[in-house]
């Protein structure tokens, strides 16, 4: 069995997360979406919200579960039996982020890393930028799913 984690804070999921997850699926049994618990972080939604937001957005789809988790993500997958990160590239930036991740996840736990790049019209998306519009009581919807909408 194939199966995937694409871990993220998810702060909130985006159309971009989206993007991603839904053409993933052919390419895994199952994908879980790990989202990672930092105590140190201050997060614009509860960690209850963004699992309702992902298992919401998510629900008829039988290969995606939603997991919570703390520590490595490379031990969270080897826990849950998986041998491949999902990971999405917006641009160059984020290709040299994820690779040098992907290349220390590589090393220390021998899981591979999957990059999609993002589907035209959706580059410009990302949760930094949700929580910054939401912040300054703009409107965000357009790129988020319907559960996350104000």
């Amino acid at each position: 069995m194939k199966k995937a984690v694409f871990p993220g804070s998810f702060d909130p999921v985006t159309l971009g997360h989206v993007d991603i997850i839904e053409r993933a699926l052919p390419l895994f049994d199952e994908i879980i979406l790990g989202i990672g618990v930092n105590s140190d972080k201050k997060y614009m939604f509860s960690l209850e919200e963004r699992v309702n937001f992902l298992n919401e957005t998510f629900k008829q789809e039988k290969k995606i579960r939603v997991e919570t988790y703390t520590g490595l993500t490379v031990d969270f997958c080897k826990k849950e039996n998986a041998g491949f990160i999902l990971r999405g590239l917006r641009n160059a930036l984020d290709l040299e982020f994820e690779k040098t991740i992907g290349q220390a996840n590589f090393e220390m736990a021998g899981i591979e890393t999957v990059f999609l790049i993002a589907s035209p019209g959706k580059g410009h998306i990302s949760s930094t930028v949700v929580r910054d519009i939401k912040k300054h009581g703009g409107d965000y919807g357009f790129m988020v799913p319907a559960i996350v909408k104000p």
